[in-house]
Order: C-alpha cells, then structure tokens, then sequence
C-alpha cells in the first residue's frame, strides 16, 4: 500500500492486528498458521520484517506446532501444563501476530499499538480461559476439559478467519468480550469484598 494510509485503513490495520492477537489466547500458534497460509497464498501483505512467515517452511513448522497444541489440549494434565506454558507465549505470539499485519504503520505506532493492545488481548484471552480450565478440572475432575477445548479451538480458528475477512467486526467482538469479563470481574471483587465484611451491628454481643 503506497502513500499516506487513511485513517480508516489504520483502523482496519490495527482491528486486524487485535482480532489475530485475541485469537492467540485461545491457541497460541493456530491465529499464526493462518496468518503464516494467507500470506504465503498472497492473500494477506505481511511488514517485510516478518516475511519468513510467508514461506512455505513457516506454514510447516507452525502446522506441525499447531497439530501438537490442539491435541495436547485433549490429555489430562496435560492441558492444564500448557496453560501454564501459553502465558508467557501467548504475550509474545499475540505482539508477534498484530505487528505482522499492521504492516504499513509507523514503527512506533506499529510496535505500541502491538504490544499493548496486541499482546494485551492475547494475554486476557488466555488467562479468562486457564481460569475456565482451572474451574472445569476442580467441579468436574477434569471430565467437560475436552468441551472446553474444543470450543477454545473453534472460537481461535473463527476469530482468526473473521479477523481476515472482516476485521471491523472482529475488534468489535474483541471489545465486547473485554466488556464482558470486567463487568464480571468487577462483580466476582464486589462479592468477595462483602463477604469479607464483618456482619451489620459489629458481630456478637454479651448482654448485660
């Protein structure tokens, strides 16, 4: 894209950036192998930075990554140390993914905007769902883990499709499930805060 970028091209740079770097928290390195296929397909310009994503090598590696991650997710125990591995990656892939395709901005705009807003919505991502993994293998033993899972792999491979074909609609998604867990989060702070409260009237008294 040559020239001056209009400020409805930065957007849709910056929601495609965001849509992919969400996708990252559901699974770290499917969002990537799409990226890595659209651009080694021509559909998708990668900064020239990143264009070894773009070659066939990547497309493999990634493939290969991606099979593993999707089906680690399916053993016991297994799944839980994977989402203690994906943290720390899934901060990283997410910065990673969103400065790939945000590939005519300034460097400085570029960068920022991919490790705040990129790296920030792979890292929510991937934490809301660790918890979720976390409460499933508490209430249930583990047993409704694979149904998690599945709906984690689905949910990247949609967000990663529609970040492509339609990136407005997917930031709009990214901002409404951040929507969503702080109003949850705020309200899980307000009952554990009454909970603490000593009861009305300062507790037991002796009468007299």
């Amino acid at each position: 894209m040559s020239g001056t970028m209009s400020e409805l091209e930065v957007l849709v740079s910056i929601a495609l950036g965001v849509g992919l770097a969400s996708a990252v928290g559901l699974r770290v390195f499917l969002p990537l192998l799409v990226v890595s296929i659209a651009g080694y397909a021509g559909y998708l310009e990668l900064g020239s930075d990143f264009a070894w994503l773009a070659t066939l090598p990547a497309v493999v590696m990634l493939g290969v990554a991606a099979t593993l991650e999707v089906l680690g997710y399916y053993v016991p125990g297994i799944d839980n140390l994977l989402d203690t591995l994906a943290t720390p990656a899934a901060l990283v892939a997410g910065t990673i993914v969103a400065a790939a395709v945000m590939a005519d901005l300034p460097p400085l705009v570029k960068w920022t905007t991919a490790v705040i807003a990129g790296g920030g919505a792979a890292g929510l991502t991937q934490s809301v769902t660790a918890l979720l993994r976390v409460k499933s293998t508490a209430t249930t033993g583990g047993f409704a883990n694979p149904v998690l899972a599945t709906g984690e792999l689905g949910g990247s491979l949609i967000v990663s499709l529609l970040a492509l074909a339609a990136p407005l609609i997917a930031l709009v998604l990214v901002v409404v499930f951040v929507w969503i867990v702080v109003r949850f989060a705020r309200r899980l702070l307000r009952g554990n805060a009454s909970r603490a409260l000593p009861p009305a009237g300062g507790g037991n008294r002796e009468g007299g």
